[in-house]
């Protein structure tokens, strides 16, 4: 086969998202990415859930599987194990992954299997109109909480690290220069990788990432961390972030004249499991900035070929299957049961 393009990703079906919604530029972002890094239509698979950003398999051109309500994880799953050949993609949103589906998000994420996981963030229900979701801030005003959210919102990140994933990381759906890489890192780890996304929905919670995306004053309000680069952000560059004194926690300092300089700053460490749990952290309270990149990425067992050991390197015939089958069932006792038993 030639190369691909990133048109030839795309399914020849409409994109059928609100004009403006976020879906669009991930979606862009991952059909460059797959021809950028050599993927095949045939060893591709993407598998979602229900709401807005699990309509993106349609729009794909390769395998797909619109599946039920937060189950993508475990029916992907399902698939890899299978096929191991298979780059498997799951698709699901806050709602999706975080509510009904966090049971099965948390086990596919402990698990270490080889797929990726990326999450749209909106912090909102879209498709089912405007109820708040898991991660919607406190206070949010919506057709379920017309008083407000008395509820602490959950931090997707901080989820997957909890939950023992391996590989962590969070873009926002327009900076492609960001996002492209991630996921390009996220297909090339041998283990279960989460993206969490955070994404625009333009009729129920427009404009809830805008102090993050704003090209002007973004920079202020965001950090795009490197493994073995100091932590500086800003928009002239002049802020960074160390650790606090005695080692307990992060804070923001000023690199301006008379301030910290770049050698009291954190180097990031993408394999340095308490700091990724401060920088899933960083950025709920006013005055620090969300962390954007990977923030942790370790090596570990990947649960497909570890599950494999000891099988058959090649498919059994029906033939073996029947005889294995056989042996299997009476290698132990066995009771007769009906009404004839005795």
């Amino acid at each position: 086969m030639t190369d691909l393009k990133p048109k030839d990703f795309a399914s020849s079906l409409d994109v059928r998202w609100c004009p403006g919604c976020g879906d669009y530029a991930v979606l862009k972002s991952l059909h460059k990415m797959l021809a950028d890094t050599g993927a095949k239509l045939e060893d591709t698979l993407c598998v979602s859930g229900i709401g807005c950003s699990s309509r993106l398999p349609y729009y794909m051109a390769t395998y797909g599987f619109h599946t039920i309500h937060g189950r993508a994880p475990a029916i992907a799953s399902g698939a890899k194990l299978a096929n191991p050949e298979l780059d498997v993609w799951v698709f699901t949103g806050d709602g999706d992954g975080l509510s009904i589906g966090g049971n099965h998000l948390l086990h596919a994420l402990r698990r270490n299997l080889d797929m990726q996981i990326v999450l749209f963030n909106n912090q909102i229900y879209g498709l089912t109109k405007g109820q708040y979701s898991p991660t919607s801030q406190k206070g949010v005003r919506t057709p379920s909480s017309p008083g407000g959210t008395v509820e602490m919102p959950l931090n997707p990140a901080r989820f997957a690290i909890g939950a023992g994933s391996k590989f962590i990381a969070r873009s926002i759906d327009t900076q492609a220069k960001v996002l492209g890489p991630i996921l390009e890192a996220a297909r090339a780890f041998d283990g279960t990788a989460f993206v969490e996304v955070l994404q625009n929905c333009v009729i129920f919670n427009d404009g809830v990432f805008d102090h993050l995306k704003d090209k002007k004053q973004g920079p202020d309000h965001t950090i795009v961390v490197e493994h073995g680069q100091p932590m500086v952000f800003g928009v002239n560059k002049d802020k960074g972030i160390r650790a606090k004194a005695g080692g307990f926690g992060l804070e923001v300092v000023s690199l301006d004249v008379g301030g910290s300089t770049e050698a009291d700053l954190l180097v990031h460490d993408e394999t340095n499991h308490a700091l990724a749990v401060a920088l899933a952290e960083l950025g709920e309270k006013d005055g620090e900035p969300t962390v954007l990149g990977i923030l942790f990425r370790e090596p570990a067992t990947e649960f497909g070929a570890a599950s494999r050991v000891g099988l058959p390197e090649k498919p059994l015939s029906m033939n073996e299957k029947l005889t294995r089958l056989s042996a299997t069932l009476r290698a132990a006792e066995t009771w007769d049961v009906g009404e004839d038993a005795a």
